[in-house]
């Protein structure tokens, strides 16, 4: 992931906003808890961008003065919210998709064939050549119906905008 990309932590009320980030090639951390301080102090740490659709954050000194990016998520439907994040932050939403674990956030690694072969589905083996281990959870990825879905589905989101 490019160092300058930004980086993000996603209100549990924007939840789904985490996995769409991360399919994006997005470090997104899903913040579960209620501790706003907590959170607000997390993303000062580690640089991260706040979005949330919780205006009480929002007034936060941090964030009002600009020490601290957030974004007040307008929409309570993931597709309406990704498009807002995307557009608010000018993002790339091209150059590294399906690169980052939807499950836990670390960066994919590539796998040959022989290193996943009896981690996969027979059918998947035969008709797929590349494969992504997450070396964290090693949960397997390859570029299958699903992946293709999903591209389509931000391809759309993105054009529409």
């Amino acid at each position: 992931m490019a160092e300058d990309a930004p980086k993000f932590i996603v209100d549990s009320n924007v939840g789904k906003l985490a996995k769409w980030l991360r399919m994006l090639g997005y470090d997104a951390v899903f913040f579960e808890g209620d501790d706003d301080a907590y959170m607000i102090d997390r993303a000062l740490k580690e640089n991260r961008v706040i979005l949330t659709r919780d205006t009480q954050i929002m007034k936060r000194g941090v964030i009002t003065s600009g020490r601290l990016k957030a974004i007040l998520i307008d929409s309570d439907r993931p597709e309406p919210q990704i498009k807002q994040v995307i557009e608010a932050l000018h993002l790339d939403y091209q150059s590294r998709p399906f690169t980052i674990c939807l499950e836990c956030n670390n960066p994919l690694e590539e796998r040959s064939k022989e290193e996943i072969k009896d981690r996969v589905p027979p059918y998947v083996f035969k008709t797929q050549q590349q494969y992504m281990e997450c070396p964290v959870c090693h949960r397997i990825y390859w570029r299958g119906t699903h992946w293709q879905a999903m591209l389509g589905k931000l391809e759309r989101l993105t054009k529409s905008r």
